[in-house]
């Protein structure tokens, strides 16, 4: 049997995760308790949030709400092939050197020790990983790595000393340590895997697709003013697309701007020349539009629609 203070502190979690929940609730992001658990742990223990899933689900949404929840900035790192350490992290502002050598050129004090001070803090452009370790404006930003799957191995290597230490090393610098941990959320679509030394370092959560009832919740909420008759029938044919053999299903993000698409036309309710007349807004392929189009958009109108 557990003591009271265990008790006392499992409830105390519990209040805590609910309050995680309520507060992206109110944001418009519907989440399961089993992403608010992770969330808050990652928050509690002050550990990077790893988050997989398909493309369109939530994950780069989730940064930008939670960030939102907190009360602080985001600062965002979109990740792609060829990403170095430049571009993520720091480089030296080679015009602005140039100028101070010429200005100590004039001045008759261009020894090496002057020259050396030009390799210092002050000439340093920070790039978004750098900008969340020095953060110094109230409370620690949230740092999205958002599709690190799309960057090449070597620098998602790199990002390890960062998510351990929370500090980067510049060479002619030194060690540059966050005083203030960002609060991290790295997303992956999973093109490929990512290493498991990145992994350990984080908690992590795959997003799914919502389930029907909940995925109409979310275009209630994001899409203000569809018509409820017109939502379930949007979801319903969302979910039917998402059982056919397509390069790519639609993700919740194409579901909410098909609703909005559709609110947009004035629509009520679907039919079948309304829907092939939109299909580019939920598909992206053209082989999934012309495999779509047309009878088959009818069989899936036609079918019962989940939990039918």
């Amino acid at each position: 049997m557990s003591d009271p203070a265990s008790q006392g502190q499992a409830r105390e979690a519990q209040l805590s995760i609910q309050a995680i929940s309520d507060a992206l609730r109110a944001r418009d992001y519907l989440c399961d308790r089993s992403l608010a658990t992770t969330v808050f742990l990652s928050l509690e223990l002050g550990r990077p949030l790893l988050l997989e899933g398909e493309a369109g689900v939530g994950k780069t949404e989730l940064a930008k709400v939670l960030a939102d929840v907190l009360g602080t900035r985001l600062i965002r790192l979109q990740c792609y092939e060829g990403l170095d350490v430049t571009t993520a992290v720091y480089e030296w502002d080679y015009a602005r050197q140039m100028v101070e050598i010429r200005l100590l050129e004039a001045r008759g004090h261009a020894g090496v020790a002057s020259v050396h001070d030009i390799f210092g803090p002050a000439f340093l452009i920070r790039r978004p990983l750098l900008q969340a370790l020095e953060s110094h404006d109230g409370a620690p930003p949230v740092l999205l790595i958002d599709e690190i799957d799309r960057a090449d191995e070597e620098f998602e290597a790199y990002l390890l000393e960062i998510l351990s230490d929370f500090q980067v090393t510049v060479p002619e610098v030194g060690t540059i340590r966050a005083e203030r941990p960002p609060r991290v959320v790295i997303t992956s679509n999973r093109t490929r895997e990512v290493h498991d030394a990145l992994k350990r370092r984080c908690f992590y959560h795959w997003i799914d697709y919502p389930t029907p009832e909940r995925e109409f919740e979310i275009v209630r909420a994001r899409v203000p003013g569809v018509p409820e008759r017109l939502a379930r029938a949007v979801v319903a044919f969302v979910h039917g697309l998402r059982a056919a053999d397509l390069t790519k299903v639609p993700g919740v993000a194409e579901t909410l701007d098909w609703a909005a698409a559709l609110l947009a036309l004035g629509a009520v309710d679907l039919d079948p020349a309304l829907v092939d007349d939109t299909l580019g807004v939920l598909l992206k392929y053209e082989e999934d539009v012309s495999a779509i189009r047309g009878q088959q958009v009818r069989a899936l109108l036609a079918a019962p629609g989940p939990g039918a």
